[in-house]
């Protein structure tokens, strides 16, 4: 079985929506595209450039059309991405001249994959996806990079719909502008109990 990790970039309130630049996505008025770009150093750098090494990835079909037009003229950043299989949940789309791209349309679909063999799987952007995959707790790990920023409304990585889960910080570090690299993974249900007692 694979694993389906979840990879954002999210402000303090959780905004995930349009890290990259302005015209990444406008939706709903949007106004703050590219707010990650005061942040970067070469920890933060360093990292993302790791997660981008070839992988399989599982993307929400608005996320996809950004990469399709992006990424292919841009292969010498991060080739991995261009090599990687990508697999799109559309109920519209059904081909791309981007190599290695396979539309999928539904939850079972999801679920086949992940219980197929080969490498785990990445979920980038993708916020409607992401919540589909938390509501039925399919997700192995979040990879997050937090902020220090306050966006106050946009497409936000959790919404009321998430499946209560527990998850285990795994490796966390800081960077030198202050966002916090933190990546967790699925540890059973959630525990409850009176705050100072142990729990059992």
């Amino acid at each position: 079985m694979r694993k389906i990790i979840v990879l954002s970039m999210i402000s303090l309130d959780g905004v995930m929506q349009a890290p990259g630049g302005p015209k990444e996505d406008q939706s709903n008025g949007f106004k703050f595209g590219g707010w990650v770009a005061p942040f970067g150093d070469e920890v933060y750098n360093t990292a993302v450039k790791n997660e981008t090494k070839t992988a399989d990835y599982l993307l929400g079909r608005k996320t996809f059309e950004i990469w399709e037009e992006y990424w292919p003229k841009h292969a010498a950043i991060w080739p991995g991405i261009n090599e990687g299989t990508k697999y799109v949940l559309s109920a519209t789309r059904k081909k791309s001249d981007w190599k290695n791209s396979n539309f999928i349309k539904s939850l079972s679909a999801i679920k086949k994959l992940k219980e197929s063999d080969g490498s785990d799987i990445q979920v980038w952007g993708s916020s409607e996806l992401v919540h589909l995959l938390l509501k039925n707790d399919l997700v192995d790990e979040l990879r997050l990079k937090i902020h220090p920023v306050l966006l106050g409304k946009g497409k936000k990585l959790f919404d009321d719909n998430t499946h209560p889960s527990g998850f285990t910080l795994i490796e966390n570090t800081v960077t030198t502008t202050g966002v916090i690299l933190a990546s967790y993974k699925r540890a059973g249900e959630v525990k409850t109990g009176n705050a100072g007692e142990p729990v059992k």
